[in-house]
């Protein structure tokens, strides 16, 4: 055997050892997700994903993995900078990282991540998840519902703004390929094959968001029964807020500028509670 035949066993051996050893630890991750016991990403500043093996690795390969096996676009295109932005943002509204996943099933995430739950009943999870929480006073539970509605807020700018750029570098490639005449055919397919890629991804996004304010929902209108404190007028005010986020979102409006204050109170939705000052009464409208 010469040395250029040896040096090419070495490299698929290696190969070899590394999808070994990446097919393991995922494993490891399934099962582990199986028994409830796998962490979600770890979310870094400003809403993203920190880099790690199991966020860069692991996880994006069996999303792959899970999209091949439901028959959904997966391309083999590099992965531009845009999409890679837009990818870590929209993860962290696919988990919630103070509520142990209650949004989505973790296997979910891990096993296809673009599919979520088909069992029904799925808004009550964080209204569940407040209730069993060991918390000194009752109104803490409206502050935590009022701080985590809080902290999606200050991301869906940076968010919107990230999908914003995946749809403009859709556009740019579809451009590209139109006035290329040698193109070859692959490559269009391919081209096309990643929009529909990015397309699933942001509607990912629009059910996630869409789930998580029918959430919060849930259990505002429970609590409001249940423990009613002045509170609850912060975490309404709050999802007001997000609700004309999401009627952009769902309507494919994700560039946007917001700089002229379009989510002001002015335009808001109506809220769910009625404040009587003199007294602490909350009233459904």
């Amino acid at each position: 055997m010469d040395h250029r035949t040896n040096r090419l066993a070495l490299q698929r051996a290696a190969s070899a050892a590394v999808a070994s050893s990446l097919l393991k630890a995922s494993l490891v991750v399934l099962g582990l997700a199986w028994a409830g016991q796998v962490p979600a990403h770890e979310i870094g500043d400003f809403g993203r994903v920190k880099p790690g093996v199991l966020n860069d690795q692991i996880i994006p390969e069996l999303d792959r993995w899970g999209r091949r096996a439901a028959g959904q676009p997966v391309s083999g295109f590099n992965v531009t900078d845009q999409e890679r932005e837009m990818h870590d943002r929209v993860y962290r509204f696919l988990i919630a990282r103070h509520v142990k996943d209650w949004a989505f099933d973790y296997e979910q995430v891990v096993m296809v991540a673009s599919l979520f739950s088909k069992r029904a009943g799925r808004d009550d999870l964080y209204y569940r998840w407040l209730s069993r929480e060991p918390y000194a006073s009752s109104r803490v539970r409206f502050n935590t519902m009022a701080d985590d509605a809080g902290a999606d807020l200050l991301t869906l700018p940076t968010t919107f703004k990230s999908i914003c750029a995946v749809i403009e570098v859709d556009r740019q490639r579809a451009v590209a390929a139109a006035e290329l005449r040698d193109l070859e055919a692959e490559m269009v397919t391919e081209m096309r094959t990643r929009r529909a890629e990015n397309d699933l991804y942001i509607a990912r996004f629009v059910r996630a968001l869409r789930y998580r304010y029918d959430s919060y929902g849930y259990a505002l209108d429970h609590f409001l029964v249940e423990t009613p404190h002045t509170e609850a007028v912060r975490v309404d005010e709050r999802l007001s807020a997000m609700a004309i986020w999401i009627d952009h979102a769902e309507r494919g409006e994700f560039c946007i500028d917001v700089a002229d204050g379009w989510n002001d109170r002015a335009i808001a939705v109506p809220g769910r509670v009625l404040m009587d000052a003199p007294s602490e009464g909350e009233y459904r409208k």
